[in-house]
């Protein structure tokens, strides 16, 4: 019985396919279980599938280009319970897979590979992505998310058939390998890590260090609404709102000259910015509740003291508030004999009300919108 499935996708790999294919062979036979390669062809014009073929793999065809495609279809045709993942360019050694079955076994749901743990050799990764671009991506992830991964973007790694059942994959490109790391965290997976040897590549690299930098950072902050949302949402509004008010009621001497009205436009700016940003917030932390990748207690609590009369409620409170200090505008427009009209302050605060107020209630539309569920 096969219990072991290597899944290793393939573009154009016709110098180091058989290699890769020999060491995960070996690695195999040094688990002392019975298994299986995999190559899926991702659209190869060379002869790297003939030489897979010959070198003992099973086949599999992927049409849809992407890396993560191609890994996603040679997992869902693994026959074996551990699947080890890793690149077709001979940079990883599969021989050593036995040291991530041996981790599965221990009750591990994910095993990533270190580069950095262990050793990257001479011409291995360019001195940006070592000392730069991996490091910062890794931070990033860590920041977010939580763990402490020092190698996020390894591509070799192991993992259960059943964990990954659990996370729920569906990206295609290279954001793939934070997808995976994303998910095993959220959803309280086992992670852990063995140091690797890194390996100088042979053929011609398919990465694309600006683009595929920027695909794992958009993907990272779209799954993380508290950085991509929440937090600059509440720093924006908070400044403005604060300053808004404070400058209804004077001037602030500020590095040697007055702060007044300009400023005060701009902060009742800053402050609708704000409170606009945290109502996309808000919905966007309920559809990442819905879609299982929020699953905390404190969200579910939050999320649970939401309804849509609430919203309207305080959308209504603010923008009746707003349009008190209209009324006092008019008022003390009468009062002067509606002669000339110097309430440009008081208008400032009306209008960050009522603007808040229609945002509140039309954000809080769209959270029920989003918070409505179907029978499948």
């Amino acid at each position: 019985m096969i219990e072991i499935t290597v899944v290793i996708p393939c573009l154009n790999e016709e110098k180091t396919i058989s290699p890769s294919i020999e060491k995960a062979k070996q690695g195999i036979k040094n688990s002392g279980l019975e298994g299986e390669v995999v190559v899926v062809d991702n659209g190869s014009t060379d002869a790297s599938i003939e030489i897979a073929e010959k070198s003992g793999a099973r086949i599999i065809y992927e049409k849809r280009k992407g890396y993560g495609s191609a890994l996603r279809r040679g997992v869902e045709e693994a026959k074996g319970e551990y699947i080890i993942m890793g690149d077709a360019d001979d940079t990883y050694d599969f021989s050593i897979l036995d040291q991530f079955v041996e981790k599965l076994k221990q009750g591990y749901d994910l095993v990533m590979g270190s580069r950095f743990k262990g050793k990257i050799l001479p011409g291995a990764m360019t001195w940006s992505h070592r000392y730069i671009g991996n490091p910062i991506l890794s931070g990033i992830l860590g920041i977010f998310f939580g763990g402490n991964i020092s190698d996020s973007h390894c591509g070799l790694r192991a993992f259960t058939k059943t964990s990954y059942n659990k996370m729920g994959l569906h990206t295609t490109g290279m954001e793939f390998a934070s997808e995976m790391v994303i998910h095993s965290l959220k959803k309280k997976l086992r992670i852990t890590e063995i140091p690797i040897v890194y390996y100088a590549r042979k053929g011609e690299s398919k990465l694309q260090s600006l683009p595929d930098a920027w695909r794992h950072m958009r993907f990272m902050l779209l799954y993380s609404p508290n950085y991509l949302f929440l937090l600059p949402g509440l720093i924006f509004f908070a400044i403005g709102f604060i300053l808004t008010i404070r400058l209804f009621y004077g001037s602030i001497n500020f590095a040697g000259r007055p702060w007044d009205i300009h400023v005060m436009v701009f902060s009742s700016l800053l402050a609708i910015v704000g409170w606009q940003i945290l109502n996309i917030g808000f919905s966007a932390k309920i559809y990442a509740h819905q879609v299982g990748l929020e699953g905390s207690e404190f969200t579910s609590k939050i999320l649970n003291m939401f309804t849509l009369e609430r919203s309207l409620i305080l959308g209504v409170l603010l923008f009746v508030l707003g349009l008190a200090f209209s009324a006092y505008i008019i008022v003390i427009w009468a009062l002067d004999g509606f002669g000339e009209l110097a309430q440009v302050k008081a208008g400032l605060v009306s209008l960050t009300l009522v603007a808040m107020g229609i945002q509140t209630i039309f954000a809080g539309f769209l959270a029920s919108m989003l918070q409505i569920k179907y029978r499948k």
